[in-house]
């Protein structure tokens, strides 16, 4: 009898319109973030290059282009694309806890989206430290909800989490990856039929990356010989206690400027041209005096230190922390996956001086892995991303170590997530009742 009740459900959903219907639109839309997430690392690849162009060719240039470009980008933002600033990753998870079908729709809706990445390519290109993983977690979901609605079906909270861990596997080729940050990160808790239907999104745009650019490791090859028998528990202490300490300095500087909306800075925000063009006029100063290091992603000095062992002075990982606290604050779109790993590379090779039994390039791994899980305080996420973004097995254990004891410093100091705390800007405000008039005497 239970066997014959299954089958009839079974013959019920296959034989549905609805259900096929549902199906479809799913692997079309996993389809679309994976080409999209392509396309967009592809066109963020040419922003950043014209990037270095303008920091080796005319650095001076910079203290133009840098200032009148985060000023015009904040402005649009602020006055066309409301909802694009930052990372894109709070939206989504304000967009997945709210209950309001129309707040969920603007915050990832086709403009607002198409702004995030438009922005995105063109702060790159002005020397913004930024990068565009945030921006293709936002893009992902925007994908998948607004397939599903133009048909009327699929469940939002699923599809955003489908969207996202679809956007970090495409942005990193990552696949794991994305599937971690979306349970521990965005979901929070672990879902059996959320799982699946993640794990199917980040397989079907993995397929869809690899076709068109084939299987490649975001940092390149790293050298076997970079990794010792024992690295020793004193370089997993150290770095992940600078990590941890810097990660958490980075997120509470970063919450409190987000929400700073009184005194000089909430007079400076309400003019956005204003406060951008004075934030990306500092983050000009910092990369013309730095020979362009400040600005950017940081993607080729972490890959020329992590392939070549090709370190950089000690203040590079300091400064590109403020440079990147400050264009994250700045108003315009753009996310801190690639800026923050290059940080925490640049910490870890700091204490090469420290520990000159270590190679470098060991330390620049454990130091990625403990400021990016300071910063997002997501362990497992900053394990298996640095994992899988440098192709290598040889630091399982001293990674896993590390990021675990990073967040759990950065916790203590910061209790709060970082994403977390900056989602709640972009939730609905409530609406204030009107004034009561007295009753009359």
């Amino acid at each position: 009898m239970i066997f014959k009740r299954d089958l009839r459900r079974v013959r019920v959903a296959l034989t549905s319109r609805i259900f096929w219907q549902r199906r479809f639109v799913f692997l079309l839309g996993a389809v679309g973030v994976g080409l999209a997430s392509v396309l967009f690392a592809a066109a963020a690849d040419r922003g950043q290059e014209l990037y270095v162009v303008i920091a080796h060719e005319v650095p001076y240039a910079l203290l133009i282009v840098t200032p009148v470009g985060f000023g015009l980008f904040a402005h649009l933002t602020a006055r066309y694309f409301d909802g694009a600033q930052g990372s894109g990753i709070p939206q989504a998870i304000s967009a997945r806890r709210s209950n309001d079908p129309a707040h969920r729709a603007r915050l990832l809706s086709v403009k607002v989206t198409l702004g995030k990445v438009a922005l995105t390519i063109a702060g790159l290109a002005v020397g913004a430290s930024i990068g565009r993983e945030g921006p293709t977690v936002q893009l992902g979901c925007a994908i998948m909800v607004i397939l599903a609605g133009f048909v009327g079906i699929g469940r939002a909270n699923g599809l955003i989490l489908a969207g996202a861990a679809a956007g970090i596997a495409g942005a990193f080729n990552t696949p794991l990856a994305g599937i971690m940050f979306a349970i521990e990160e965005m979901a929070k808790s672990y879902d059996k039929r959320l799982s699946g239907m993640i794990s199917y999104a980040v397989v079907i745009s993995g397929m869809v990356s690899l076709l068109l650019v084939g299987q490649y490791s975001y940092f390149g090859a790293i050298p076997g010989e970079a990794f010792p028998q024992q690295i020793g528990w004193t370089a997993v202490a150290a770095c992940a206690i600078m990590g941890g300490i810097a990660g958490a300095i980075f997120s509470r500087g970063l919450v409190a400027l987000s929400f700073a909306n009184s005194g000089m800075i909430g007079r400076l925000k309400r003019r956005p041209w204003l406060y951008g063009g004075l934030i990306g006029l500092i983050v000009a100063v910092l990369a013309v005096t730095t020979e362009g290091f400040a600005g950017g992603s940081g993607y080729a000095p972490t890959r020329d230190l992590l392939e070549q062992g090709i370190t950089h002075p000690w203040w590079y990982a300091p400064i590109k922390l403020v440079t990147t606290l400050l264009s994250s604050a700045a108003g315009i779109p753009g996310g801190l996956f690639s800026p923050s790993l290059s940080v925490g590379a640049g910490f870890g090779a700091a204490l090469s001086g420290l520990l000159p039994h270590i190679d470098v390039r060991a330390l620049a791994m454990l130091g990625m892995v403990a400021y990016f899980a300071g910063v997002v305080q997501a362990p497992l996420t900053a394990f298996v991303i640095v994992m899988e973004m440098t192709n290598e097995v040889h630091l399982v254990v001293p990674l896993l170590a590390t990021a675990l004891l990073a967040a759990g410093l950065s916790r203590l100091l910061a209790p709060e997530p970082l994403y977390h705390a900056l989602s709640y800007a972009y939730d609905p405000k409530p609406v204030s009742p009107p004034p009561t008039r007295p009753a009359a005497p």
